[in-house]
């Protein structure tokens, strides 16, 4: 199925300096707020994974589980929510991780995924990839086979896909 991207980048508001001076926020809220759109872009970050078993869809706090959830529903898999520190009400692992602007951690409940439960890790934004990176590691830890990572925006400039160790991760959208 093609997508227009142009049409789906439409569909994206910048914020300059926000949360930090030179940091420019990728504002999905009004894609979300499209039917249209929002359908469109929860079946094409679930389209390259079709026909491959998965058991857990983990999405990272909090753009993330907006997109996660529909994708593990699409699956017939269950929704793992990945939530910055002390969100989470049982035992957790953690995992720091670095982003564009701060250092930040990332907690995961520990029976959340079992060991050699098929892992599709589902955020909005790839930048510097600390985020995802974490959560492979998070993922890796309690035993999971990732499958692979999917997002909506990815920053090439921000160079995220090599922190990703050559896990298969796809985006819908791609700005330089």
């Amino acid at each position: 199925m093609g997508l227009d991207v142009d049409w789906l980048k439409a569909h994206v508001r910048d914020i300059p300096d926000f949360p930090a001076p030179g940091v420019t926020f990728r504002d999905i809220t009004p894609l979300l707020a499209d039917p249209k759109a929002f359908a469109a872009t929860v079946d094409r970050i679930a389209e390259p994974f079709d026909g491959r078993h998965i058991d857990k869809v983990l999405g990272i706090e909090a753009r993330g589980f907006v997109l996660a959830a529909p994708v593990a529903y699409r699956f017939n898999a269950g929704f793992v929510p990945v939530r910055k520190a002390g969100k989470l009400p049982w035992e957790i692992e953690r995992e720091e991780y670095a982003l564009e602007y701060g250092t930040d951690l990332l907690e995961i409940h520990r029976d959340a995924v079992h060991p050699g439960e098929r892992v599709l890790i589902v955020d909005d934004v790839l930048a510097t990839g600390g985020t995802a990176a974490a959560a492979i590691r998070l993922t890796e830890r309690l035993g999971g086979e990732l499958v692979g990572l999917a997002f909506l925006i990815e920053l090439e400039a921000l160079g995220g896909r090599a922190k990703l160790d050559g896990h298969e991760a796809h985006a819908l959208v791609a700005y330089a």
